[in-house]
């Protein structure tokens, strides 16, 4: 079955200062050599770090490649500070417990599928016994994923939109940001993430940069599943429905925020059956399965934002954050 080229609502919801990022890079022989030492054997497997104070910061992963996600955790032995705050890239990143452990936080940072090569730090912080501020950072090597490119040709339309649909897809686009703008301060879901179609094992195209009638367009920054026109699509964990509506670029579209800057969106489906301020529970169904929008053929495409980064939506399933 030929799969969309579809061009979901620009996910790549950065502020001013991601747009002009600062690289903080390592020096290109190094880079090189990393690069050469992962390819040959294997990356480092993650950070543990002493903190001070008994506390321990972990991250999943010492080098990153672009559009995949590194799971966090803070951990004690003792009761952790009730001010521990967390940063990546010198922005604030989400942290939270998991109800009934007062010993340890989680975070997901995301690496963005244009997140610039180099070193970026993790940065935790938190005021000790007697008040004063402590901090602890942990370096995060971010590589450059390999992603194939592909010509397809669509409908005049969806690459050169007249005036009237330039406007509407821009507009698309500022409702998107003002989701992934906002960061729900609690988690929402309820166990590890699954896969939105019934009986699929997995998907593909993500990360592709795609040549659109011979115009070069922003990369695939969804998970593409083939299935036939009205095959029933589920919500992969709980959440809140935040949009349910047709957009240019994307068809009928579903988002879901399952809470601390975590988002899935669901693009060209045939028909809705969520609304905006549904909660849903893994395993609701939101819509079924079409060619709405920017599409060469029916399918699912898959999203999964984090923290306004675009992040291969297979990196969470499986995964409880």
């Amino acid at each position: 079955m030929e799969l969309a080229v579809d061009a979901t609502p620009d996910t790549r919801i950065l502020n001013g200062s991601e747009k002009s990022v600062r690289q903080k890079l390592f020096c290109p022989i190094f880079l090189s050599l990393l690069a050469a030492l992962c390819s040959s054997a294997g990356c480092p497997a993650q950070i543990r770090k002493s903190c001070g104070d008994l506390i321990y910061l972990r991250l999943t992963a010492a080098t990153a490649l672009q559009g995949t996600l590194v799971q966090v955790q803070v951990s004690s032995t003792k009761a952790l500070p009730q001010d521990v705050s967390a940063e990546w890239d010198s922005k604030s990143s989400p942290i939270w417990h998991v109800e009934g452990h007062s010993k340890t936080l989680h975070g997901m940072v995301g690496v963005d599928l244009e997140k610039p090569p180099g070193r970026y730090d993790y940065k935790i912080s938190w005021k000790d016994s007697i008040g004063q501020q402590k901090s602890c950072t942990a370096p995060l090597i971010v590589r450059a994923g390999k992603f194939p490119t592909e010509h397809l040709k669509v409908e005049k339309q969806f690459v050169q939109p007249d005036p009237e649909q330039q406007k509407r897809a821009e507009d698309d686009s500022k409702k998107m940001r003002a989701i992934y703008d906002t960061i729900t301060p609690e988690p929402l879901w309820k166990g590890p993430f699954q896969l939105p179609l019934k009986e699929v094992v997995t998907g593909g195209n993500f990360g592709r940069r795609r040549i659109l009638n011979g115009v070069a367009r922003s990369p695939h920054a969804g998970v593409d599943f083939p299935a036939p026109t009205g095959t029933p699509v589920f919500a992969p964990q709980a959440g809140k429905v935040v949009l349910a509506e047709d957009l240019y670029y994307s068809g009928n579209t579903v988002v879901i925020d399952h809470g601390f800057g975590i988002y899935t969106l669901y693009a060209h489906l045939s028909q809705l059956t969520a609304n905006p301020g549904d909660s849903v529970e893994a395993g609701t169904e939101i819509g079924k399965v079409g060619a709405t929008g920017r599409v060469t053929g029916p399918h699912l495409h898959w999203g999964l934002t984090i923290d306004r980064a675009r992040v291969n939506a297979l990196q969470i399933v499986n995964r409880e954050p």
